[in-house]
């Protein structure tokens, strides 16, 4: 019918003929839906409904008689009384019960005449009252009972005459009140005042009505004569209200409508305005007020303001908020805000340009662009070059492609302003020219000529991350995608792509794979379109041009290039992140240029004469067979990784076996079935043995992945036989792995007992063990870590537990999605009773919450979802409540056991349960559940209750807590928000401390909750939340009287003789406190609701407790409105005493702490002229000096006093901070009689407050030496806080004192004084900058004997590994410092030589990461000097130069990043010296490009001494291919774990590469150095016959026909790719060395080492084994000597 209705014209004319027939069978059937509980919150009820809805629309002409005129009315009375009964309830289904208010709004809407109509809409409007009420539509009368009060009556009413209701019966009067003013919106504005479950819906409904008003506008005048919305109006007032209080609302959906609402309210205002000439337009100057005032927290203001500003003007905003700017680059670091941040600045800019333009089109581009630098400019160069990696990222992402959009020209401003040696800089050249050419399209070379290449290649070769990525999408952006890149660009990526397929960052490989495909995308279109208009040509046409058919050429060979790329890079040996880069890039290349047709694809659509690639969909027989063995062997390894890649195989060999055949799929199926189940018989004969040899999970995993994961119907693989056999498999194996976990199946399979702990779980299998052993484990005997044995069983029996879950829910969802007909089904009722009663024992009496219970949950909610025949709907509703009742059960019932067994799957069985409602319904259960569990908890405790037992109060309070957490319940937890808070916090001060324990857990997760987004910004602090204050309780009222009693009742604790113990602490607290301390401040209260939290916390000033008084003064700033900072202050220190008056301590520090807090948020960000208060406040902390003399005698009130007037600083007179300093001085001066509690506080704050003037920080650093240990101790952690670095005069005089000190500090007992001393001076002697060109130099050069002795300790403690690692960084760091500045002489060599010495010691990968950072850093401090030209004179350097080469190598390798990037400063400075480029940054290359240039330089100065060969040669991996012979095993692994490298990040075959050119360079060289010739031939000599028998082992070892097991086994061992990496470099060595030198040629013959090695390598790739091209190529002999590998 509704078919009919809505889409068939005769369909329509049908049914209007029969209507009547139609009327009655409606009227019929919508009472028996109604009355039906299996149908009425069900589809066949809503569908009704709908086809009511429809009638009332379509064949209004024909309904209209029946409800207007004529007695004939019994079907529509009927049809109205069943409507009007879904509305008010007694259909719980919301959808249904809103649908149903549109039909009887529509039926309403048939009326003919005005104010039968008006009066039908007006009699609808009782649906508020709370009694029973007659309906009067027409001749039409309905008697209506509410049955539910939820508020969702009324938004159906509402929403329907909205929606349906011509503009006359909204209009209508009832005793002078319009229908649209006076009737609806009342209804409209307590629905969204309530705080209901439909809020979202409200607020729609507030948006309906305010597009209703604007359409009815003109029509209002005429009828009223009066404005709508004069200024103070209630109705205005009424709107901003509604709108401003939910800004903040943390219902999803609802702060978006609220400012839609206000984009609709300010447009009716300026209407209204416009009607009656009203030119002052006062509300836009009060609103910008009131915006102004909020926070720039406060995700509303931006959208507000944009709101605003076409009726303000740009200039006029930007005049009166100046501020603007910058609250837009602390948007753009904040997440949350970053998004309205960057629409404001859209909108200003594109205001901007229409005030501009003002209608013509006549302005220049360059005009206008001037016009935008003049207010923008400043701004975007901070952004896109700032430090704050958010603030870079969003302001590139954000708001450069707007700017160009808007203003396209400002490309050249920007430009203009940037320099690439700087940092930061080539960041934001990258990202402004990709931005700029992906909006505008121009060419990448035509802004900057021919400066561009050369600043890309500084970009892409950038040890930043995140320059190369901006780089690379420089590089392969562009708007049209058929524009096919240049050969330049081609060539470009060649080099680009292989220097970064090993880097370590996870994001920067996914960036790295979007580019390269946005590139080849680029290449496809291109090259596609070409094609197709050389098909389009007609004959006799000229053919393409060459340069078209060279780009084509090109094209496809960059394809073919990358293509072939990966394989080399995913054999065994090779880095993790290689490999995963080289298969993102395989992917890139399959997704992007397959040749398959597609119908869904809109892009890269091939032709349909286009060739077709080969991509066989069967395996040879002889490969399948070998890997069906191997396949067999992963699926029997216990190791996860290697069962899943099993399991992947086997699906592989599935799909490539002759096709996927629905015979051979069911026979795969059924095999995999037997083989599971011969894995079960195993392991329940043999637990042991099943975890070792035939794991469970690689078969259970695999029968998944062949069943589920193929394109076969599961239809077409299983029959109801087979799936019977399978469900009762899985039955079988999770009862038998749950009873290994309780060490006893009767216990298992028993409901009455709790799982088991952890602690029963390992000593049941430790009973395993002991029983399967040979006497098991020693009595008495007890080891802390799992053994292998223990740890084989656990990882079987979770693992396959998990896979169970996954593999069953996934498989119940594929039979009920793919079932066609109920009748055939594979799966019966029963079935999925049974499906759930298995999820339900792993839920229940399994407790590993993160292998798998998270995991399952999905899967879980799956089979409850398609747990019936949907038509069913009681059945369905049974089947949840039941297992949820169950679940309750549990909860509540007292078990005789440990509280350490409390289950962590039942909180989640029934948040299962509770997820899979419908959202639309009125949710049952969860009203339910929540109501049972929050009773649980309440419970008092029994007298004899045991803290040993589990207690339901307990269990009840930690299952709230997952459906608090839940994402899956969202916004439906929040409406029981309160009680739950009001719960946790009372739990608080239980006796019982699970249920203390538990109850803050809750509580933590509902302050989440409530919350809403943390902020990211550092300025709002690490538990800055986005909602104010007046927002939480708008949304949570009755939350505020709580804790403020709870506030009050605390405060007055703190009442009483001053003499009386206070320490009691009432539990609920400090909970509170921290609560309003995470609410947003600064929002002004504008109704003054929340002055009465003020007074307590205030009060709390006074608390004996530190943390209560610090948490205390955070929410009072939270809790204070701005309007009220001032008098807050004034009150405060108006009761700051005298040194004459008697006071609290405590109370004294909890003042001070609350005005340094009000006092900081008062002044953040406040450029204005101090105001008369803050002056009377400051007057007020002047007077109080003495608290920072001996007078007070409490070293925190004296630190808290010093951060106030730090707060106040720039405030106070000259003469007052003279008092205060030379105080401070003469008492850090003073020694110490004792020690006292806080005292070395209130002296950092001290040394910090004298430290930050510059005059009298010298004053105290003059008398370093003379002062206190601790106070030395303190000094120095001031510098290694970064404060002396910002001030060039201070930090001279620091470096002066710590040199003048240091050999003093080195001969200190103290290991941590001496660490941080040093620390320091490196601190104040090294760059501050990497890529700064300065060096500092020793401003007092320490006397040589002096420097020696200093020199001398450090070494020998480094030599001697005395102190830590900690230690041993700092000491190597300053002895490197201090070598680097040492003058020339003799003794320095000596040094030098045992420098290097520490060195070689420091790079190795075993050493800690701490040392070998130092490692790194002491190559750029003393390395690259001792490298320079000016030290090449002396002949004892080249040996030194050589080890730091060397070193440098070896860094580049290591698995640390922060490692490689020092060592590749390292590179990258020498390179900047070598260059002379003094004046300018040095640039910091990136790690795989300063790889080969330390190899160059290494060839270029010192290619004929003795010890380069030597260098090159200990890169190489070993050659002995023998030995990796013998250790090769086609077994599969028995043990869980294996060894890893020291080191897994080096890749022996890779160094391969880049090493050959060198050594092929080297034997160019022979006859140019004696030296040199001695070195090759003493190598040759010793190495010739073993790489000749390494080429003779490797051409035996290969398969000769066939694929064989050992054949494959070696391709998958590491050891066999490096080493045969190792060996052809060798060979190609030796080869070259053969044709360079007549004095080898005895030991081998050339021709025959030549022949051998072709043949090898031939025979090597033909049997699957990759080699990188530039090897292949040497070997060929076709590498030029100069290429560096790749």
């Amino acid at each position: 019918a509704c078919m009919f209705l809505e889409d068939s014209t005769v369909g329509r004319e049908v049914w209007r003929e029969s209507y009547m027939s139609m009327l009655n069978k409606v009227s019929e059937l919508l009472p028996v839906a109604l009355q039906q509980e299996s149908l009425r919150d069900g589809p066949l009820c809503y569908i009704t409904v709908k086809v009511c809805l429809q009638i009332f629309q379509l064949l209004s002409s024909e309904v209209a008689p029946l409800v207007w005129d004529e007695e004939q009315r019994a079907p529509v009375q009927k049809i109205l009384q069943t409507l009007m009964a879904i509305i008010l309830g007694q259909c719980c289904n919301r959808d249904t019960r809103l649908l149903a208010g549109t039909a009887v709004a529509m039926l309403i809407n048939t009326a003919s005449e005005n104010g039968a109509g008006g009066a039908a809409a007006w009699s609808l409007l009782q649906v508020s009252h709370l009694e029973p009420w007659l309906l009067a539509v027409g001749v039409l009368r309905v008697q209506c009972d509410p049955a539910e009060k939820d508020g969702v009556a009324r938004l159906a009413v509402c929403r329907g005459l909205l929606t349906c209701c011509r503009p006359h019966i909204l209009l209508s009067s009832h005793e002078d009140n319009r229908l649209l003013l006076h009737g609806l919106f009342p209804l409209v504005f307590t629905l969204c005042e309530e705080k209901l479950d439909c809020h979202y819906f409200a607020f729609e409904v507030l948006n309906l009505w305010l597009k209703k008003v604007k359409e009815c506008l003109a029509d209002l005048w005429k009828v009223t004569r009066v404005r709508l919305l004069p200024d103070n109006c209630t109705l205005l007032q009424q709107l901003i209200h509604l709108i401003w209080t939910n800004a903040e609302s943390p219902v999803d959906g609802v702060s978006e409508t609220a400012r839609s609402a206000f984009f609709l309210l300010l447009d009716l205002y300026e209407m209204d305005c416009k009607q009656f000439c009203d030119t002052k337009r006062a509300l836009y100057l009060t609103l910008l007020e009131r915006i102004m005032k909020l926070p720039w927290e406060a995700k509303a203001k931006y959208h507000r303001l944009c709101a605003l500003l076409p009726y303000l003007g740009t200039d006029k905003l930007l005049d009166q908020c100046p501020e603007i700017s910058s609250h837009l680059l602390k948007c753009l670091s904040t997440n949350h805000l970053a998004p309205c941040g960057s629409e404001l600045y859209k909108s200003l800019i594109q205001q901007q340009r229409r005030e501009l333009c003002d209608g013509s089109s006549s302005h220049a581009e360059l005009d206008l662009a001037s016009h935008w630098a003049r207010r923008w400019q400043s701004v975007l160069h901070e952004a896109l070059t700032s430090e704050v990696p958010l603030l870079q990222n969003n302001s590139a992402t954000q708001l450069l492609p707007c700017t160009f959009q808007v203003f396209p020209s400002a490309v050249d401003h920007m430009l203009a302003s940037l320099d690439p040696y700087t940092p930061g800089h080539l960041h934001a050249w990258a990202c402004i020219l990709s931005s700029y050419r992906a909006v505008t399209g121009d060419s990448l070379w035509a802004l900057q000529g021919s400066s561009t290449l050369e600043t890309l290649q500084l970009a892409l070769g950038s040890a930043d991350d995140k320059v190369r990525l901006a780089a690379l999408n420089l590089l392969c952006c562009c708007p049209k995608t058929k524009d096919t890149p240049t050969p330049q660009e081609m060539a470009i990526m060649r080099t680009f792509i292989p220097q970064n397929l090993n880097c370590d960052s996870s994001p920067f490989r996914q960036h790295f794979q979007a580019g390269v495909k946005k590139f080849l995308i680029r290449i496809r279109d291109g090259c596609l379109a070409y094609v197709r208009g050389q098909k389009g040509k007609k004959k006799g046409e000229s053919s393409h041009s060459e340069r078209t058919q060279d780009l084509l050429d090109q094209g496809i060979g960059f394809v073919e290039w990358l293509s072939q790329l990966p394989y080399t890079y995913l054999a065994p040996g090779h880095s993790y992140q290689r490999k995963k880069t080289a298969l993102l890039l395989l992917s890139a290349v399959l997704e992007t240029c397959t040749d398959t047709w597609s119908p869904d694809r809109k892009k890269g659509q091939p032709p349909g004469t286009f060739g077709k690639c080969d991509f066989s969909h069967y395996f040879l027989d002889d490969l399948t067979e070998v890997l069906h063995t191997r396949t067999k062997q992963l699926l029997c390894s216990p190791r996860v990784q290697e069962a899943q890649m099993g399991a992947l195989m086997m699906k592989i060999l599935l799909q490539k076996k002759d096709g996927v055949h629905n015979s051979k799929a069911f026979c795969m199926v059924k095999v995999l079935v037997k083989e599971l189940e011969e894995h079960y018989l195993t392991a329940k004969a043999d637990m042991m043995l099943a975890a070792r040899e035939k794991p469970i999970h690689g078969a259970l995993s695999a029968l998944q992945r062949c069943l589920l994961e193929t394109p076969n119907s599961v239809y077409d693989t299983l029959d109801p036989s087979l799936n019977m056999e399978v469900l009762g498999l899985l039955e079988n194996i999770s009862l038998l792995l749950l009873g290994v976990l309780y060490g006893d199946p009767e216990a298992c399979a028993s409901e009455k007992d709790a799982p088991p702990s952890f602690c029963d779980m390992g000593n049941a299998i430790s009973s395993l063990i002991a029983q399967t052993s040979a006497g098991g484990q020693a009595e008495g005997e007890e080891c802390v870590l799992l053994s292998e044995e223990h740890s084989l069983v656990l990882t079987c029996c979770w693992v396959s537990l998990k896979e169970i879950g996954i593999f069953l829910g996934s498989l119940v969802e594929k039979i009920l999605t793919q079932s066609k007909q109920p009748s055939k089904c594979l799966l019966t009722k029963q079935d999925l009773i049974k499906a759930a009663e298995i999820f339900k024992n792993i839920l229940l009496k399994c407790r590993h919450w993160v292998s798998f219970i998270e995991g399952m949950l999905y899967r879980f909610h799956k089979v409850l979802r398609f747990s019936v025949d949907p038509n069913a709907e009681k059945s369905k509703l049974s089947f949840s409540t039941r297992f949820c009742l169950q679940g309750l059960q549990v909860v509540q019932c007292l078990r005789s056991t440990s509280v350490t067994r409390r289950a962590a799957g039942l909180p989640m069985l029934i948040l299962c349960i509770l997820s899979a409602e419908e959202a639309s319904k009125a949710r049952p259960l969860l009203a339910h559940s929540m109501q049972t569990l929050l009773e649980t908890a309440r419970t008092p405790l029994n007298d004899d209750w045991d803290q040993t037992l589990d207690l339901p109060q307990v269990c009840a309070v930690h299952t709230l807590q997952a459906l608090v957490r839940s994402t899956a319940l969202g916004a439906a937890i929040l409406q029981f928000a309160s009680d739950v808070a009001i719960l946790s916090l009372t739990l608080l001060s239980s006796p019982c401390w699970a249920m203390r324990n538990a109850a803050l857990q809750l509580y933590s997760s509902l302050c989440t909750r409530m919350l809403g987004q943390r902020s990211t910004s550092e300025e709002a602090g690490p538990t800055q939340h986005a909602m104010s204050p007046a927002a939480f309780f708008f949304h949570y009222p009755a939350l505020q009287p709580f804790l403020l009693g709870e506030l009050r009742g605390s405060a007055q604790d703190l009442e009483g003789p001053p003499n009386e113990a206070k320490l009691h602490l009432k539990p609920s607290l400090y909970p509170i406190l921290t609560l309003l301390a995470q609410l947003q401040p600064g929002v002004q209260d504008s109704e003054e609701t929340l002055s009465d939290f003020l007074p307590p916390l205030l009060q709390l000033s006074a608390s004996p407790i530190y943390s209560v008084r610090m948490m205390a003064s955070k929410a009072l700033v939270a809790m204070t409105p701005p309007s009220e900072y001032m008098n807050i202050l004034i009150n405060l220190t108006s009761q700051l005493p005298s040194p004459q008056q008697q006071c609290s301590h405590n109370r004294l520090h909890g003042q001070l702490l609350q005005i340094k807090a009000i006092l900081e948020r008062a002044l953040c960000g406040n450029s204005s002229a101090p105001s008369d208060d803050l002056f009377e406040v400051l007057s007020r902390i002047i007077a109080s000096l003495w608290m920072v003399t001996e007078a007070q005698r409490c070293p925190l009130v004296r630190a808290v006093y010093l951060d106030v007037v730090d707060a106040l600083r720039r405030f106070c007179c000259e003469t007052y901070l003279s008092d205060l300093s030379s105080t401070l001085l003469r008492h850090l001066q003073t020694p110490q009689q004792s020690l006292q509690v806080g005292m070395s506080s209130f002296h950092e704050k001290a040394i910090h407050f004298l430290c930050a003037d510059q005059q009298w920080a010298c004053k105290i650093w003059e008398n370093f030496s003379s002062a206190s240990p601790d106070l030395r101790l303190t000094l120095v952690a001031w510098v290694l806080d970064g404060q002396s670095l910002r001030q060039t005069g201070l930090k001279e005089v620091v470096q002066r004192v710590l040199q003048a000190n240091l050999r003093e500090a080195l001969l200190s007992r103290s290991v941590e004084y001496c660490r941080s001393y040093l620390a320091a001076l490196v601190a104040v002697m090294a760059r501050g900058d990497t890529a700064s060109s300065q060096r500092v130099v020793l401003l007092a050069p320490l006397e040589e004997p002096v420097l020696l002795e200093c020199l001398d300790l450090l070494l020998r403690d480094l030599e001697d590994q005395r102190g830590g690692p900690e230690f041993l960084s700092q000491a190597f760091s300053a002895a490197s410092l201090l070598l680097s500045h040492w003058p020339q002489s003799s003794l320095k060599i000596s040094m030098i030589q045992r420098w290097c010495g520490i060195l070689e010691c420091l790079w190795a990968p075993d050493v800690p990461e701490v040392l070998r950072i130092a490692c790194a850093e002491a190559l750029c401090v003393a390395g690259a000097p001792l490298m320079s030209h000016t030290m090449k004179e002396y002949s004892t350097l080249v040996p030194i130069m050589i080890r730091l080469i060397n070193t440098g190598l070896y860094l580049l390798q290591d698995q640390s990043q922060e490692v490689r990037i020092k060592a590749a400063c390292f590179a990258s400075v020498l390179h900047h010296v070598r260059r002379g480029q003094s004046q300018r940054n040095v640039y910091l290359m990136q790690v795989n490009q300063a790889l080969p240039f330390l190899l160059d330089v290494l060839l270029e100065e010192c290619w004929d001494a003795p010890g380069t060969l030597e260098v090159l040669m200990c890169h190489l991996p070993q050659s002995d291919l023998r030995s990796v012979l013998r250790h090769a095993s086609v077994e599969g692994c028995s043990s869980l774990y294996e060894q890893d490298e020291a080191n897994v990040f080096a890749e022996p075959s890779v160094m391969s590469v880049h090493v050959l050119p060198y050594l092929l360079q080297m034997a160019e060289k022979y006859s140019q150095s004696s030296s040199l010739a001695r070195s090759l031939n003493s190598w040759a000599q010793d190495n010739a016959a073993q790489v000749v028998d390494g080429l003779a082992v490797c051409k035996e070892v290969q398969p000769a026909e066939s694929l064989t097991p050992l054949w494959l086994a070696l391709l998958v061992d590491p050891r066999f790719h490096s080493t045969l990496c190792g060996l052809l470099t060798r060979a190609a060595f030796l080869l070259r060395l053969l044709k360079t030198s007549n004095c080898i040629q005895h030991l081998c013959d050339p021709l025959s080492v030549n022949t051998h090695l072709q043949d090898v390598c031939r025979l090597l790739t033909q049997n699957g084994v990759h080699f990188p091209s530039a090897l292949t190529a040497a070997v060929a002999g076709e590498l030029p000597l100069q290429q560096s590998a790749q």
